[in-house]
Protein backbone atom coordinates (compact mmCIF):
# COMPACT_ATOMS: atom_id res chain seq x y z
CA UNK A 1 0.00 0.00 0.00
CA UNK A 2 1.24 3.40 -0.90
CA UNK A 3 1.90 5.83 1.44
CA UNK A 4 0.00 9.13 2.06
CA UNK A 5 2.28 12.01 2.11
CA UNK A 6 0.97 14.52 5.23
CA UNK A 7 0.83 18.20 4.38
CA UNK A 8 3.87 19.90 6.05
CA UNK A 9 3.33 23.28 7.62
CA UNK A 10 5.31 25.93 5.80
CA UNK A 11 7.80 28.08 7.59
CA UNK A 12 6.84 31.26 8.90
CA UNK A 13 6.36 33.55 6.13
CA UNK A 14 8.05 36.42 5.55
CA UNK A 15 6.96 40.01 7.26
CA UNK A 16 5.27 41.10 4.06
CA UNK A 17 3.36 38.02 2.75
CA UNK A 18 0.51 38.41 4.31
CA UNK A 19 -0.36 41.55 2.82
CA UNK A 20 -2.18 40.37 -0.16
CA UNK A 21 -5.00 38.74 1.84
CA UNK A 22 -5.00 40.99 5.05
CA UNK A 23 -5.62 43.87 2.59
CA UNK A 24 -9.28 43.19 1.72
CA UNK A 25 -10.13 43.58 5.52
CA UNK A 26 -9.97 47.57 4.69
CA UNK A 27 -12.94 47.63 2.43
CA UNK A 28 -15.09 44.84 3.99
CA UNK A 29 -14.71 47.53 7.06
CA UNK A 30 -15.18 50.35 5.53
CA UNK A 31 -18.74 49.14 4.27
CA UNK A 32 -19.90 48.21 8.06
CA UNK A 33 -19.97 51.58 8.90
CA UNK A 34 -22.14 52.79 6.64
CA UNK A 35 -24.18 50.12 6.62
CA UNK A 36 -24.54 49.82 10.59
CA UNK A 37 -23.63 53.53 11.72
CA UNK A 38 -24.17 55.81 8.98
CA UNK A 39 -27.41 54.61 7.34
CA UNK A 40 -30.00 54.52 10.26
CA UNK A 41 -30.11 58.17 10.44
CA UNK A 42 -29.67 58.64 6.92
CA UNK A 43 -33.40 56.82 6.44
CA UNK A 44 -34.77 58.77 8.89
CA UNK A 45 -33.19 62.80 8.40
CA UNK A 46 -31.70 62.66 4.76
CA UNK A 47 -34.63 60.27 3.44
CA UNK A 48 -37.61 61.74 5.61
CA UNK A 49 -38.65 57.90 6.68
CA UNK A 50 -40.07 57.61 10.08
CA UNK A 51 -38.35 55.86 12.87
CA UNK A 52 -40.99 52.97 13.11
CA UNK A 53 -40.83 51.96 9.02
CA UNK A 54 -36.49 52.81 9.04
CA UNK A 55 -36.61 50.23 12.21
CA UNK A 56 -38.84 47.90 11.00
CA UNK A 57 -36.72 47.86 7.60
CA UNK A 58 -33.54 47.75 8.66
CA UNK A 59 -34.69 44.77 11.61
CA UNK A 60 -36.40 42.56 8.56
CA UNK A 61 -32.84 43.10 6.53
CA UNK A 62 -30.64 42.33 9.14
CA UNK A 63 -32.41 39.16 10.27
CA UNK A 64 -32.36 37.93 7.31
CA UNK A 65 -29.20 38.86 6.44
CA UNK A 66 -27.66 36.33 9.88
CA UNK A 67 -29.87 33.90 9.16
CA UNK A 68 -28.25 32.92 5.86
CA UNK A 69 -25.11 32.84 6.81
CA UNK A 70 -24.64 29.67 7.34
CA UNK A 71 -25.95 28.99 3.75
CA UNK A 72 -23.45 30.99 2.36
CA UNK A 73 -21.12 29.33 4.25
CA UNK A 74 -22.25 26.09 2.10
CA UNK A 75 -22.02 27.84 -1.16
CA UNK A 76 -18.87 29.26 0.01
CA UNK A 77 -17.29 25.40 0.47
CA UNK A 78 -18.63 24.43 -2.85
CA UNK A 79 -16.83 27.26 -4.85
CA UNK A 80 -13.76 26.80 -2.77
CA UNK A 81 -13.40 22.95 -3.32
CA UNK A 82 -14.02 23.60 -7.30
CA UNK A 83 -10.99 25.62 -6.96
CA UNK A 84 -10.20 29.18 -5.54
CA UNK A 85 -10.60 30.53 -9.11
CA UNK A 86 -13.90 29.92 -8.71
CA UNK A 87 -14.26 31.19 -5.28
CA UNK A 88 -12.95 34.77 -6.42
CA UNK A 89 -14.61 35.43 -9.33
CA UNK A 90 -17.84 34.67 -7.28
CA UNK A 91 -16.24 37.46 -4.86
CA UNK A 92 -15.78 39.75 -7.57
CA UNK A 93 -19.25 39.74 -8.37
CA UNK A 94 -20.16 40.50 -4.13
CA UNK A 95 -17.41 42.93 -4.14
CA UNK A 96 -19.30 45.09 -7.29
CA UNK A 97 -22.94 44.15 -5.36
CA UNK A 98 -21.78 45.77 -2.44
CA UNK A 99 -20.69 49.24 -3.89
CA UNK A 100 -23.82 49.27 -5.97
CA UNK A 101 -26.16 48.82 -3.51
CA UNK A 102 -24.18 51.80 -1.72
CA UNK A 103 -24.51 54.02 -4.46
CA UNK A 104 -28.46 53.14 -4.33
CA UNK A 105 -28.77 53.68 -0.94
CA UNK A 106 -26.34 57.40 -0.71
CA UNK A 107 -27.19 58.31 -4.01
CA UNK A 108 -30.21 60.45 -5.80
CA UNK A 109 -33.49 59.93 -4.78
CA UNK A 110 -35.05 57.03 -7.28
CA UNK A 111 -38.38 59.15 -8.63
CA UNK A 112 -41.91 58.75 -6.18
CA UNK A 113 -41.58 57.81 -2.23
CA UNK A 114 -42.57 55.04 -3.04
CA UNK A 115 -40.26 54.02 -6.02
CA UNK A 116 -37.72 54.83 -3.58
CA UNK A 117 -38.57 53.38 -0.59
CA UNK A 118 -38.39 50.02 -3.07
CA UNK A 119 -34.98 50.80 -4.43
CA UNK A 120 -33.63 50.74 -0.67
CA UNK A 121 -34.55 48.25 0.86
CA UNK A 122 -33.99 46.26 -2.21
CA UNK A 123 -30.65 47.73 -2.02
CA UNK A 124 -30.14 47.08 1.68
CA UNK A 125 -31.05 43.50 0.86
CA UNK A 126 -28.31 43.17 -1.53
CA UNK A 127 -25.55 44.70 0.30
CA UNK A 128 -25.93 43.15 3.33
CA UNK A 129 -25.97 39.49 1.37
CA UNK A 130 -23.33 40.70 -1.25
CA UNK A 131 -21.58 41.82 2.13
CA UNK A 132 -21.85 39.01 4.04
CA UNK A 133 -21.15 36.60 1.46
CA UNK A 134 -17.83 38.36 0.99
CA UNK A 135 -16.80 38.56 4.25
CA UNK A 136 -17.54 34.68 4.94
CA UNK A 137 -15.04 33.74 1.35
CA UNK A 138 -12.21 35.87 2.83
CA UNK A 139 -12.22 34.47 6.37
CA UNK A 140 -12.87 30.92 5.01
CA UNK A 141 -9.98 31.13 2.71
CA UNK A 142 -7.42 32.13 5.48
CA UNK A 143 -9.27 29.68 7.56
CA UNK A 144 -8.17 26.46 5.18
CA UNK A 145 -4.38 27.54 4.71
CA UNK A 146 -1.97 25.81 6.75
CA UNK A 147 -0.39 27.71 9.69
CA UNK A 148 1.02 27.42 12.96
CA UNK A 149 -0.76 28.98 15.81
CA UNK A 150 1.46 32.18 15.32
CA UNK A 151 1.45 32.27 11.39
CA UNK A 152 -2.12 31.87 11.87
CA UNK A 153 -2.75 35.11 14.35
CA UNK A 154 -0.16 36.99 12.07
CA UNK A 155 -2.48 36.29 8.95
CA UNK A 156 -5.56 37.32 10.77
CA UNK A 157 -3.72 40.43 12.16
CA UNK A 158 -3.29 42.08 8.31
CA UNK A 159 -6.72 41.38 8.03
CA UNK A 160 -8.06 42.88 11.08
CA UNK A 161 -4.91 45.88 11.34
CA UNK A 162 -6.42 46.93 7.39
CA UNK A 163 -9.64 46.68 9.07
CA UNK A 164 -8.95 49.34 11.74
CA UNK A 165 -7.53 51.75 8.96
CA UNK A 166 -10.73 51.20 6.96
CA UNK A 167 -12.78 51.69 10.09
CA UNK A 168 -11.04 55.17 10.77
CA UNK A 169 -11.28 56.02 7.32
CA UNK A 170 -15.14 55.95 6.45
CA UNK A 171 -15.61 57.17 10.22
CA UNK A 172 -14.09 60.66 8.84
CA UNK A 173 -14.14 60.21 4.97
CA UNK A 174 -18.29 61.06 4.41
CA UNK A 175 -18.27 64.45 6.61
CA UNK A 176 -15.16 66.14 4.42
CA UNK A 177 -15.80 65.07 1.45
CA UNK A 178 -19.09 63.51 1.02
CA UNK A 179 -20.94 60.34 0.38
CA UNK A 180 -20.22 60.89 -3.91
CA UNK A 181 -16.37 60.51 -3.02
CA UNK A 182 -16.57 58.50 -0.19
CA UNK A 183 -18.21 56.07 -2.20
CA UNK A 184 -15.49 56.40 -5.05
CA UNK A 185 -13.10 55.89 -3.12
CA UNK A 186 -14.74 52.79 -1.17
CA UNK A 187 -15.02 51.31 -5.18
CA UNK A 188 -11.44 51.98 -5.49
CA UNK A 189 -10.68 50.48 -1.72
CA UNK A 190 -12.59 47.37 -3.18
CA UNK A 191 -11.23 47.04 -6.58
CA UNK A 192 -7.43 46.97 -4.77
CA UNK A 193 -8.41 44.51 -2.22
CA UNK A 194 -9.74 42.42 -4.17
CA UNK A 195 -6.54 42.41 -6.45
CA UNK A 196 -4.06 42.25 -3.92
CA UNK A 197 -6.17 38.64 -2.78
CA UNK A 198 -6.16 37.29 -6.19
CA UNK A 199 -1.88 37.54 -5.31
CA UNK A 200 -2.27 36.16 -2.05
CA UNK A 201 -1.53 32.44 -1.24
CA UNK A 202 -4.20 29.79 -1.84
CA UNK A 203 -5.60 27.39 -0.38
CA UNK A 204 -5.63 23.95 -1.66
CA UNK A 205 -7.03 21.92 -4.59
CA UNK A 206 -8.46 18.81 -4.17
CA UNK A 207 -7.01 15.32 -5.42
CA UNK A 208 -8.30 11.79 -4.47
CA UNK A 209 -6.16 9.21 -2.45
CA UNK A 210 -7.63 6.00 -2.81
CA UNK A 211 -5.95 4.09 0.06
CA UNK A 212 -6.50 6.60 2.37
CA UNK A 213 -9.99 6.44 1.88
CA UNK A 214 -10.61 2.58 2.27
CA UNK A 215 -8.41 3.21 5.51
CA UNK A 216 -10.35 6.05 7.21
CA UNK A 217 -14.18 5.92 5.58
CA UNK A 218 -14.40 9.63 5.49
CA UNK A 219 -17.48 10.50 3.77
CA UNK A 220 -16.14 12.97 1.61
CA UNK A 221 -16.19 13.41 -2.36
CA UNK A 222 -12.59 13.88 -3.55
CA UNK A 223 -14.12 17.11 -5.65
CA UNK A 224 -15.46 18.44 -2.27
CA UNK A 225 -12.89 17.86 0.29
CA UNK A 226 -10.19 20.51 1.14
CA UNK A 227 -8.87 17.83 3.30
CA UNK A 228 -7.69 16.34 0.47
CA UNK A 229 -5.23 18.88 0.46
CA UNK A 230 -2.55 19.16 -2.96
CA UNK A 231 -0.77 22.58 -2.44
CA UNK A 232 -0.67 24.73 -4.60
CA UNK A 233 1.20 27.82 -2.82
CA UNK A 234 4.64 28.44 -2.94
CA UNK A 235 4.72 28.00 0.73
CA UNK A 236 3.58 24.22 0.80
CA UNK A 237 4.76 21.17 -1.03
CA UNK A 238 2.47 18.97 -2.54
CA UNK A 239 0.02 16.68 0.15
CA UNK A 240 -2.95 14.10 0.13
CA UNK A 241 -5.40 13.09 2.33
CA UNK A 242 -7.99 10.87 2.78
CA UNK A 243 -11.24 10.98 0.75
CA UNK A 244 -14.00 8.61 0.24
CA UNK A 245 -16.57 8.24 -2.77
CA UNK A 246 -18.62 10.72 -4.64
CA UNK A 247 -21.45 8.66 -4.10
CA UNK A 248 -21.19 9.65 -0.53
CA UNK A 249 -20.98 12.88 -0.71
CA UNK A 250 -24.75 13.87 -0.91
CA UNK A 251 -25.22 12.26 2.69
CA UNK A 252 -22.74 13.13 4.24
CA UNK A 253 -23.06 17.10 3.55
CA UNK A 254 -26.72 16.77 4.76
CA UNK A 255 -25.47 14.65 7.80
CA UNK A 256 -22.49 17.04 8.64
CA UNK A 257 -23.43 19.66 11.62
CA UNK A 258 -21.21 22.07 13.14
CA UNK A 259 -22.67 21.49 16.50
CA UNK A 260 -22.27 17.54 16.46
CA UNK A 261 -18.08 19.16 16.93
CA UNK A 262 -17.95 19.47 20.79
CA UNK A 263 -14.57 22.12 20.42
CA UNK A 264 -16.73 24.01 17.89
CA UNK A 265 -19.57 24.33 20.61
CA UNK A 266 -17.43 25.24 23.47
CA UNK A 267 -15.49 27.64 21.20
CA UNK A 268 -18.63 29.14 19.78
CA UNK A 269 -19.53 30.00 23.60
CA UNK A 270 -16.24 31.51 24.32
CA UNK A 271 -16.61 33.34 21.89
CA UNK A 272 -20.58 34.72 22.15
CA UNK A 273 -19.96 35.20 25.90
CA UNK A 274 -16.86 37.54 24.82
CA UNK A 275 -18.82 39.04 21.99
CA UNK A 276 -21.55 40.22 23.87
CA UNK A 277 -19.12 41.90 26.57
CA UNK A 278 -17.73 43.72 23.59
CA UNK A 279 -21.31 44.81 21.93
CA UNK A 280 -22.47 46.67 25.08
CA UNK A 281 -19.86 49.24 24.93
CA UNK A 282 -20.44 49.63 21.30
CA UNK A 283 -23.92 50.02 21.82
CA UNK A 284 -23.96 52.60 24.80
CA UNK A 285 -20.59 54.30 23.83
CA UNK A 286 -22.44 57.63 22.56
CA UNK A 287 -24.45 57.88 25.66
CA UNK A 288 -21.57 57.39 28.02
CA UNK A 289 -19.63 59.85 26.60
CA UNK A 290 -22.63 62.69 25.87
CA UNK A 291 -24.87 62.12 29.20
CA UNK A 292 -21.97 61.24 31.71
CA UNK A 293 -18.58 62.49 30.73
CA UNK A 294 -20.65 65.56 28.78
CA UNK A 295 -18.23 64.83 25.69
CA UNK A 296 -18.89 67.21 22.73
CA UNK A 297 -19.09 65.63 19.27
CA UNK A 298 -15.30 66.33 18.43
CA UNK A 299 -14.44 64.93 21.42
CA UNK A 300 -16.41 61.98 21.28
CA UNK A 301 -14.47 61.46 17.31
CA UNK A 302 -10.98 62.09 19.20
CA UNK A 303 -12.14 59.63 21.63
CA UNK A 304 -13.23 56.88 19.52
CA UNK A 305 -9.64 57.09 16.97
CA UNK A 306 -7.67 56.87 20.23
CA UNK A 307 -9.30 53.82 21.13
CA UNK A 308 -9.14 52.31 17.70
CA UNK A 309 -5.50 53.39 16.60
CA UNK A 310 -4.28 52.26 20.05
CA UNK A 311 -5.65 48.50 18.64
CA UNK A 312 -4.07 48.64 15.77
CA UNK A 313 -0.47 49.47 17.84
CA UNK A 314 -1.47 46.76 19.94
CA UNK A 315 -1.69 44.42 17.39
CA UNK A 316 2.17 43.45 17.29
CA UNK A 317 2.30 42.88 20.82
CA UNK A 318 -0.04 40.15 21.22
CA UNK A 319 1.18 38.50 18.07
CA UNK A 320 4.52 38.57 20.44
CA UNK A 321 2.25 36.38 23.00
CA UNK A 322 1.12 33.89 20.77
CA UNK A 323 4.39 33.18 20.22
CA UNK A 324 4.76 32.72 23.56
CA UNK A 325 2.13 31.53 25.37
CA UNK A 326 -0.16 29.92 22.54
CA UNK A 327 -3.10 30.79 21.37
CA UNK A 328 -5.56 30.66 24.01
CA UNK A 329 -3.57 31.86 26.85
CA UNK A 330 -2.71 35.03 24.14
CA UNK A 331 -6.29 35.95 23.78
CA UNK A 332 -7.59 34.84 28.33
CA UNK A 333 -4.33 37.68 28.60
CA UNK A 334 -6.24 39.95 26.73
CA UNK A 335 -9.84 39.39 28.72
CA UNK A 336 -8.47 39.84 31.77
CA UNK A 337 -5.92 42.83 30.98
CA UNK A 338 -9.33 44.55 28.98
CA UNK A 339 -11.21 43.99 32.35
CA UNK A 340 -8.56 45.97 34.05
CA UNK A 341 -8.27 48.49 32.25
CA UNK A 342 -11.93 48.95 31.32
CA UNK A 343 -12.89 49.00 35.10
CA UNK A 344 -11.87 52.18 35.24
CA UNK A 345 -14.70 53.94 33.75
CA UNK A 346 -17.03 53.16 37.15
CA UNK A 347 -15.30 55.93 38.72
CA UNK A 348 -15.62 58.62 36.13
CA UNK A 349 -17.99 61.54 36.08
CA UNK A 350 -19.05 64.97 34.20
CA UNK A 351 -15.46 66.31 32.44
CA UNK A 352 -13.37 63.63 33.34
CA UNK A 353 -12.31 63.48 29.39
CA UNK A 354 -8.57 63.10 29.51
CA UNK A 355 -9.09 59.91 31.54
CA UNK A 356 -11.39 58.18 29.73
CA UNK A 357 -8.83 59.04 26.76
CA UNK A 358 -6.20 56.97 28.80
CA UNK A 359 -8.41 54.33 29.64
CA UNK A 360 -9.58 54.72 25.48
CA UNK A 361 -5.84 54.09 24.97
CA UNK A 362 -5.35 51.42 27.32
CA UNK A 363 -8.61 49.36 26.30
CA UNK A 364 -7.41 49.95 22.83
CA UNK A 365 -4.52 47.81 23.15
CA UNK A 366 -6.59 44.95 24.82
CA UNK A 367 -8.87 45.34 21.45
CA UNK A 368 -6.50 43.89 19.59
CA UNK A 369 -6.40 40.18 21.16
CA UNK A 370 -9.89 40.20 20.22
CA UNK A 371 -9.89 41.00 16.62
CA UNK A 372 -7.17 38.58 15.69
CA UNK A 373 -6.58 35.68 17.58
CA UNK A 374 -10.14 34.50 17.95
CA UNK A 375 -10.63 33.96 14.00
CA UNK A 376 -6.88 32.49 14.32
CA UNK A 377 -8.45 29.51 17.40
CA UNK A 378 -10.94 28.76 15.15
CA UNK A 379 -8.96 27.66 12.15
CA UNK A 380 -6.98 25.86 14.35
CA UNK A 381 -9.87 23.83 15.80
CA UNK A 382 -10.81 23.31 11.73
CA UNK A 383 -7.61 22.19 10.99
CA UNK A 384 -7.44 19.77 14.03
CA UNK A 385 -10.90 18.31 12.48
CA UNK A 386 -10.64 15.89 9.07
CA UNK A 387 -14.45 15.96 9.59
CA UNK A 388 -14.56 19.37 9.28
CA UNK A 389 -11.83 20.46 6.58
CA UNK A 390 -14.33 20.44 3.67
CA UNK A 391 -17.22 22.20 5.43
CA UNK A 392 -14.64 25.28 6.81
CA UNK A 393 -16.92 27.60 4.92
CA UNK A 394 -20.39 26.10 6.93
CA UNK A 395 -18.42 26.73 10.11
CA UNK A 396 -17.50 30.38 9.36
CA UNK A 397 -21.06 30.92 8.47
CA UNK A 398 -22.36 30.01 11.95
CA UNK A 399 -19.08 32.70 13.11
CA UNK A 400 -20.90 35.16 11.30
CA UNK A 401 -24.26 34.52 12.70
CA UNK A 402 -23.03 34.70 16.33
CA UNK A 403 -21.47 37.76 15.23
CA UNK A 404 -24.41 39.68 14.41
CA UNK A 405 -25.78 37.40 17.47
CA UNK A 406 -23.75 39.40 19.65
CA UNK A 407 -24.69 42.70 18.55
CA UNK A 408 -28.58 42.32 18.89
CA UNK A 409 -28.25 40.35 22.20
CA UNK A 410 -25.92 43.26 23.49
CA UNK A 411 -28.85 45.70 22.77
CA UNK A 412 -31.64 43.23 23.76
CA UNK A 413 -29.70 43.30 26.79
CA UNK A 414 -28.57 46.58 27.73
CA UNK A 415 -31.20 48.71 27.07
CA UNK A 416 -33.94 47.13 28.86
CA UNK A 417 -31.37 46.74 31.49
CA UNK A 418 -31.25 50.79 31.96
CA UNK A 419 -34.73 51.53 31.57
CA UNK A 420 -35.53 49.33 34.69
CA UNK A 421 -32.29 51.05 36.68
CA UNK A 422 -33.87 54.76 36.16
CA UNK A 423 -31.86 55.87 32.89
CA UNK A 424 -33.42 57.80 30.51
CA UNK A 425 -31.52 59.64 27.62
CA UNK A 426 -30.36 63.19 28.04
CA UNK A 427 -31.09 62.70 31.65
CA UNK A 428 -29.09 64.07 34.18
CA UNK A 429 -30.49 61.70 37.39
CA UNK A 430 -27.77 60.81 39.21
CA UNK A 431 -29.04 57.13 39.67
CA UNK A 432 -29.64 57.52 35.97
CA UNK A 433 -26.51 58.12 35.23
CA UNK A 434 -25.05 55.46 37.91
CA UNK A 435 -27.18 52.48 36.28
CA UNK A 436 -25.38 53.86 32.97
CA UNK A 437 -21.88 53.56 34.61
CA UNK A 438 -22.79 50.22 35.87
CA UNK A 439 -23.97 48.75 32.65
CA UNK A 440 -21.41 50.41 30.49
CA UNK A 441 -18.46 49.15 32.49
CA UNK A 442 -19.56 46.59 34.81
CA UNK A 443 -21.86 44.21 32.93
CA UNK A 444 -19.41 43.78 30.46
CA UNK A 445 -16.84 42.86 33.15
CA UNK A 446 -18.41 40.07 34.47
CA UNK A 447 -19.44 38.76 31.04
CA UNK A 448 -15.29 39.31 29.58
CA UNK A 449 -14.48 37.31 32.91
CA UNK A 450 -17.04 34.59 32.83
CA UNK A 451 -15.70 34.15 28.64
CA UNK A 452 -11.99 33.78 30.46
CA UNK A 453 -13.17 31.43 32.79
CA UNK A 454 -15.04 29.51 29.77
CA UNK A 455 -11.82 29.91 27.75
CA UNK A 456 -9.42 28.38 30.58
CA UNK A 457 -11.80 25.76 31.04
CA UNK A 458 -11.94 24.45 27.35
CA UNK A 459 -8.80 25.12 25.67
CA UNK A 460 -6.24 25.86 28.55
CA UNK A 461 -6.39 23.56 31.12
CA UNK A 462 -7.13 20.34 29.34
CA UNK A 463 -4.02 18.35 28.71
CA UNK A 464 -3.15 17.38 25.16
CA UNK A 465 0.04 15.07 24.26
CA UNK A 466 0.96 13.24 20.78
CA UNK A 467 0.66 10.05 19.83
CA UNK A 468 1.58 9.67 16.21
CA UNK A 469 4.55 10.38 14.29
CA UNK A 470 4.25 13.11 11.40
CA UNK A 471 4.99 10.25 8.94
CA UNK A 472 4.03 6.99 8.91
CA UNK A 473 6.12 3.38 8.89
CA UNK A 474 7.32 2.23 5.26
CA UNK A 475 4.37 0.24 4.68
CA UNK A 476 1.94 2.14 6.24
CA UNK A 477 -0.59 4.37 5.56
CA UNK A 478 -0.26 7.89 7.77
CA UNK A 479 -4.03 9.47 8.51
CA UNK A 480 -3.84 12.67 10.40
CA UNK A 481 -6.35 12.68 13.01
CA UNK A 482 -7.70 9.50 11.72
CA UNK A 483 -11.11 8.13 13.73
CA UNK A 484 -11.39 5.20 15.56
CA UNK A 485 -12.43 2.35 14.13
CA UNK A 486 -16.06 2.17 14.84
CA UNK A 487 -16.09 5.16 13.10
CA UNK A 488 -14.79 3.76 9.99
CA UNK A 489 -18.16 1.68 8.94
CA UNK A 490 -20.24 4.17 10.66
CA UNK A 491 -23.12 6.29 8.74
CA UNK A 492 -21.62 9.69 7.97
CA UNK A 493 -23.49 11.75 10.96
CA UNK A 494 -21.52 8.98 13.16
CA UNK A 495 -18.41 9.17 11.73
CA UNK A 496 -18.10 12.79 11.68
CA UNK A 497 -19.44 12.91 15.35
CA UNK A 498 -16.63 10.44 15.93
CA UNK A 499 -13.70 11.91 14.11
CA UNK A 500 -14.53 15.29 15.64
CA UNK A 501 -14.41 13.41 19.65
CA UNK A 502 -11.36 11.75 18.74
CA UNK A 503 -9.70 15.12 17.12
CA UNK A 504 -10.70 16.46 20.48
CA UNK A 505 -9.65 14.07 23.13
CA UNK A 506 -5.68 14.78 25.04
CA UNK A 507 -4.02 11.96 22.60
CA UNK A 508 -4.75 13.73 19.55
CA UNK A 509 -2.14 15.45 17.73
CA UNK A 510 -1.51 17.90 14.33
CA UNK A 511 0.32 16.73 11.21
CA UNK A 512 3.40 18.29 12.99
CA UNK A 513 3.52 15.62 15.68
CA UNK A 514 3.25 18.41 18.05
CA UNK A 515 0.49 18.20 20.75
CA UNK A 516 -3.17 19.93 19.94
CA UNK A 517 -4.94 21.32 22.29
CA UNK A 518 -8.63 20.44 22.63
CA UNK A 519 -10.45 22.88 21.27
CA UNK A 520 -17.48 45.16 16.60
CA UNK A 521 -16.11 46.68 19.73
CA UNK A 522 -15.86 49.92 21.16
CA UNK A 523 -14.50 51.53 24.49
Amino acid sequence: MAPTTLPQLPAAPARWADAPYGLMGLPLAFVALPLYVHLPPHLALTLGWSLGTAGGVLLAVRVFDALIDPALGRWTDRLLARSPRHLLTVAAVAAGAVVLALFALFGPDAGSPLAHGAVVTLALVLAGTANSLLGIAHQTWGAALPRTDDARSRLFAWREGAGLVGVLVASVLPALVGWGITLVVLAAAMALGWLAWTRAEQPASQQTDPAAERATGLATPPARNLATAHATSPLTGPATRPTASPSAYPAAERAHSPWACAPFRRLMGVFVLNGIAGAIPATLVVLFMTDRLGASAHWQAALLTTYFASAALGLPLWLRGVQRWGLPRTWGVGMVLAVVAFSATALLGHGDLWAFAAVCALSGLTLGADLALPSALLAKVLDGHPAAHAHRGLYVGWWALATKLNLALAAGLALPLLGLWGYQPGSADPQGLAALSLAYSGLPGVLKLAAAALLYATFIRTPSAPTAPPHAPAGHTAVPNAPPASARTATPAAAHTAACTFAHSPAAADTTGQAKPPWTHQP
